[in-house]
């Protein structure tokens, strides 16, 4: 079957770029197009178990709301600084660098660092604390290879012409996906 004129046509499991696979994974509707999502900072009851103290509920909830909600706005603000001071760009479906800057701001919270959250870790804790793979990792610092196609060069065929995203945007992209942790 042909994709419909406007749509982007299915791409290949073992083509797909790992943010995407990821999101694909853990929700596949939210490969979908969808309504934006309401604006809010609140978190879907599924993620908030996953999150410490977030699961107690009552004041528990809204002050990890609202450290969720700042450092959601501390890595957005700066991805866009990365992309401006090392002229890369986001990639060209904004759902890409949305769903990495929300698991980066969710480990932030959880692990104190934002570690990539687009690879496998026995223990996340411990890589946190060691840091090669905190963003911007170690590949990405020193060769301009983002693993997350968060950032990613002019030469890459993914690349974007954007190296802005709002809050808002980053929201709406993931508000309908489980948490990346």
């Amino acid at each position: 079957a042909q994709a419909s004129a406007g749509s982007p046509s299915p791409v290949p499991a073992d083509k797909m770029p790992a943010p995407l696979l990821l999101a694909a994974l853990l929700s596949p509707a939210a490969l979908l197009p969808r309504a934006a999502a309401p604006a809010g900072n609140a978190l879907p009851a599924q993620r908030r178990a996953r999150l410490p103290s977030m699961a107690a509920g009552g004041a528990a909830d809204a002050a990890d709301d609202e450290k969720l909600a700042k450092a959601l706005k501390a890595m957005t603000g700066f991805a866009n600084s990365y992309c401006k001071n090392t002229g890369t760009t986001y990639c060209s479906d904004p759902s890409i660098p949305a769903v990495v800057i929300k698991g980066l701001a969710e480990h932030k919270v959880v692990l104190g660092a934002p570690l990539c959250p687009c690879r496998h870790y026995e223990d996340k804790a411990a890589e946190a604390k060691d840091g090669y793979w905190n963003c911007p990792c170690v590949p990405m610092r020193e060769r301009h290879e983002c693993h997350c196609m968060l950032f990613l060069t002019e030469e890459n065929e993914f690349a974007g012409d954007s190296q802005k995203l709002s809050v808002e945007e980053v929201e709406s992209h993931t508000e309908s996906m489980g948490s990346v942790l």
